[in-house]
């Protein structure tokens, strides 16, 4: 499998740093300078951050206009229809499926954008991951990372600043077989756990929400640089190269006559 193209120069083996729920174009702009990935909600019914689907193009392009950042399709739908249609009008290349998706999901997925890197939410509730025994199901359906998250007792999932314990995530790794990013209510003080799980050879970053945001709810760039500084040790431009299966340039436009199960016109 092959990375997708940097913007920059990639920093030598550093971790990603995904801030979560973007709303409003300037915030999307000011938080992409210090970010890889920007997760617009997109399909997720009642979420304080979702979006309608004639927002997500004009967000996204305020996310690339930072220079380093990739915008993220975060979603709760199972209309695989609907969501590679989003995907292609906002040139989104990253769809990260949070909620409890099957692995029919994202196989009928990886059959309608083949060249997208498609991120599949893992979630664990009172030290249990409920998705477990279909890691490989998963992997063979066509995901190229887990994000691994915590879930409230009840099921809920997403932002919800509930903690993943260490103990739980360290019973998980060696179950996991795919590269992961890591959620789960993390801070910069959660940094310090960086090194420990840089060790582990598909650690691929973080992904923050509630420790991203200011007094006023909404993403902040000063708070996102902390993060940064925290996390990355970066103050450095460019993407890392992450080793996900191939993807088109996000530059890239489908051809006026490309279909994608089906007409998309």
């Amino acid at each position: 499998m092959s990375a997708p193209p940097p913007s920059g120069p990639p920093p030598a083996n550093r971790p990603l740093l995904k801030v979560c729920g973007a709303t409003r174009i300037e915030e999307a702009a000011a938080v992409a300078a210090r970010s890889d990935l920007v997760g617009l909600w997109y399909g997720v019914e009642g979420g304080a951050h979702d979006l309608p689907a004639a927002a997500v193009p004009e967000l996204a392009d305020a996310v690339r206009s930072g220079g380093r950042a990739e915008p993220v399709l975060v979603t709760f739908l199972h209309d695989t229809d609907r969501l590679a249609r989003a995907a292609w009008a906002a040139r989104i290349r990253w769809i990260q499926l949070h909620a409890y998706q099957p692995p029919r999901t994202v196989a009928a997925l990886r059959a309608a954008l083949p060249d997208a890197v498609l991120v599949k939410a893992v979630h664990v509730a009172d030290g249990r991951c409920v998705e477990r025994p279909f890691f490989g199901a998963y992997a063979r359906a066509g995901t190229d990372l887990f994000l691994v998250d915590a879930a409230t007792p009840d099921g809920g999932a997403g932002s919800t600043g509930h903690r993943l314990p260490p103990e739980a995530l360290e019973r998980l790794l060696p179950a996991l077989g795919l590269p992961f990013l890591l959620a789960g209510g993390l801070t910069e003080a959660d940094a310090a756990r960086g090194p420990a799980l840089g060790v582990h050879p598909g650690f691929q970053g973080v992904d923050v929400d509630s420790a991203a945001r200011g007094d006023d709810g909404l993403l902040s760039a000063n708070r996102v640089a902390t993060l940064d500084r925290a996390w990355t040790g970066a103050g450095r431009p460019g993407t890392h190269a992450v080793a996900v299966r191939g993807a088109r340039s996000r530059t890239d436009t489908p051809p006026a006559s490309t279909t994608l199960r089906g007409d998309l016109t």
